[in-house]
């Protein structure tokens, strides 16, 4: 693990160059790596520091100036193969959950790291899947052509293995339910893919606007389960026709499911079950025969809780 040095840094980004100082909210006794001994070099030393540490992640990150103008090939090329630096843990959540600074070929961005080790079990999940779902969201998203998850792919780390997944700077008051007029296609988008992938985790705080207006979703690791789990607080769409755009591509993603043999089921198949990747077929039959957004059933609980 490279410890953070209280030094200005300098890296260049496909948009521009950043320089990266030492945060302003975060003393240098605090620090992640301050006061580290040898004993600290097992993953558990490593986990029991970061949890004694604090941070607080800034509302727009002047290191990153819009995370969506940086190529998204670029930014996989980066979080597979660069080195990542923890700054901190983010105090909200379930599982463990940490920003990073991430660095590769002269390029440096910040990421979400969620190690493997770090996630609590759950009756209804296998352990230890929850990374690996949180990239298979992010592969469905980019054979929807939609882009609505950040780069999102399983790379080592300080705690092993894990979710890397480039951090969008955004305003956390900037929530779902509170927004201003969202965009009205990434919605339409968005419900659709919380039904498919079965979102059991849709909170108000899992939609991010960055600085340029565009629309993210985020935290995935409770998604893909073969029984009914949607719970989101996104309800508005509840009833209404699917917009053809949306079912065109609802259909083409439905094409590329079958058989099993095609490249995008074999590379679910290592990141979920194959019963899983047929419960999303499923999924978007029932969708695309419905023609119509489902509405909350009152049988079950579809709505999150916390809602944000």
């Amino acid at each position: 693990m490279t410890h953070t040095s209280a030094r200005a840094r300098t890296a260049t980004t496909p948009c521009r160059t950043i320089e990266r100082g030492p945060s302003s909210t975060v003393n240098e006794s605090e620090r992640l790596g301050a006061g580290t001994d040898d004993s600290s070099e097992t993953a558990a030393g490593r986990m029991a520091q970061l949890e004694r540490s604090s941070y607080e992640v800034p509302a727009t990150d002047g290191a990153i100036e819009k995370a969506r103008c940086v190529l998204v090939e670029s930014a996989l090329e980066v979080l597979k193969r660069g080195e990542i630096e923890l700054e901190g843990r983010f105090t909200h959540g379930s599982n463990h959950t940490f920003l990073g600074l991430v660095e590769y070929g002269g390029l440096a961005l910040h990421a979400v790291y969620k190690p493997r080790a770090g996630e609590r079990p759950l009756w209804d999940f296998t352990e230890g899947t929850l990374c690996t779902r949180e990239v298979a969201a992010w592969r469905l998203s980019e054979a929807l052509d939609w882009r609505l998850v950040p780069p999102t792919v399983l790379a080592g780390g300080p705690m092993g293995e894990g979710m890397l997944q480039l951090y969008i700077p955004h305003d956390p008051e900037d929530h779902y339910l509170v927004m201003d007029r969202p965009d009205a296609v990434a919605i339409d988008r968005m419900v659709a893919f919380d039904v498919v992938i079965n979102n059991a985790d849709r909170k108000s705080g899992h939609v991010l606007r960055s600085a340029d207006g565009a629309l993210w979703a985020i935290d995935h690791g409770v998604s893909f389960h073969a029984q009914p789990r949607l719970r989101t607080v996104i309800w508005e769409r509840a009833g209404q026709p699917l917009p053809a755009g949306v079912a065109a591509d609802l259909h083409r993603l439905r094409a590329a499911l079958s058989p099993a043999e095609t490249s995008l089921v074999q590379e679910l198949a290592a990141l979920i079950t194959m019963r899983e990747i047929r419960a999303i077929a499923l999924r978007i039959d029932h969708l695309l025969a419905a023609g119509r957004y489902p509405a909350p059933s009152e049988d079950r609980r579809e709505f999150p809780w916390p809602p944000v």
